[in-house]
């Protein structure tokens, strides 16, 4: 089979190597499509140590949608054929192994594989392009609740791309009326736009004053702000934080998902008086899976139209470049079918 291997910043190959052997208690699954995630592509462009536990020679991806194409003698819950979503966290038996499954090999053998474990069926209705955005769509989710959004509450999400996205997706889901995506690139603006969000550019509009139109305004310990109950980073720039320090209003939250290393210095006697909550947010749960199923397959959302770029395994050198481009692209795939 095919496989994508990672030899360092700026450097992989796709190897030929043997299909894994499957054992009583195994299931191997081929990938269908398989999404690129954004430490997959911090990892290419800057070397280890900045995505995921993704080793130097190793295999890597782990954002895909797969069909069963052997059972072991023992399995008794999947069968040939059987479309199947590996969960990251157990489908290599490996929790440090999440990021790195083999979503960018043609074939994954799940060890031990149980249903609603490490391995989750996907409804018929979900096509296999939206189904390879399950994973990237439970981080999101999971922002999303940890934000405790309510009915009646406004949100703006920082970021527009795939987390981003989900996240605000899924705060439409948990069902908020109101919610705003800003982001510095035009292009994922209006695909965030076409799913019905409010927008701000915010390299060119000014923030504030956009989120007082849309929302109205409340008030905050330093004055009249706009009416946000809900801010979420899915983009890491520290001016975000700032912002939600500065213009949150009275007992507003914030969720972290954006991976960012970076030490920061808050005032908390400022978040102290102003009730305001800081919340972190990795991963995803089972729950989280559920969630997204339920989401993807009731239909309300284009959630599909957001991949704007797909690529054979052979071209995945050319689709990580391609998804570090945030002018041209939003979210990139990789087509085992091709």
């Amino acid at each position: 089979m095919k496989s994508a291997r990672y030899l360092g910043k700026g450097e992989i190959a796709i190897a030929e190597v043997p299909i894994p052997e499957t054992g009583p208690h195994d299931v191997l699954v081929q990938n269908i499509y398989s999404s690129i995630c954004g430490t997959d592509v911090a990892v290419y462009q800057h070397g280890p140590g900045t995505g995921h536990r993704i080793a130097v020679g190793g295999e890597f991806g782990h954002e895909t949608i797969s069909c069963v194409v052997k059972a072991g003698q023992q399995i008794t819950e999947f069968q040939v054929g059987q479309r199947v979503y590996p969960y990251p966290r157990y489908a290599r038996g490996n929790t440090k192994q999440a990021g790195t499954i083999g979503g960018f090999s043609e074939y994954i053998l799940i060890p031990n594989a149980r249903l609603n474990h490490s391995l989750y069926f996907v409804p018929d209705q979900i096509t296999d392009k939206t189904a390879c955005l399950i994973e990237p769509f439970t981080v999101g989710t999971r922002a999303a609740r940890r934000s405790r959004p309510k009915p009646s509450e406004n949100a703006v999400v920082f970021g527009g791309g795939t987390i981003g996205i989900a996240a605000a997706t899924a705060l439409k889901w948990f069902g908020l009326k109101k919610i705003m995506v800003c982001d510095i690139s035009g292009f994922r603006l209006s695909k965030a736009r076409a799913l019905g969000f409010e927008v701000c550019n915010i390299s060119s509009d000014p923030f504030i004053q956009n989120a007082v139109s849309c929302f109205g305004a409340a008030p905050s310990l330093l004055g009249e702000t706009a009416d946000i109950d809900i801010f979420i980073d899915a983009a890491g720039h520290e001016s975000i934080l700032k912002q939600f320090m500065e213009y949150g209003k009275i007992e507003s939250r914030f969720v972290s998902v954006a991976v960012n290393a970076a030490v920061r210095n808050l005032d908390l006697l400022h978040l102290t008086y102003s009730q305001q909550s800081i919340i972190g947010s990795g991963g995803y749960t089972p729950e989280d899976v559920r969630d997204v199923l339920a989401m993807m397959e009731s239909g309300k959302f284009d959630i599909e139209s957001i991949i704007t770029h797909e690529y054979a395994i052979d071209q995945l050198e050319e689709a990580l470049q391609m998804a570090a481009n945030v002018d041209e692209s939003l979210n990139v795939v990789i087509n085992f079918s091709v």
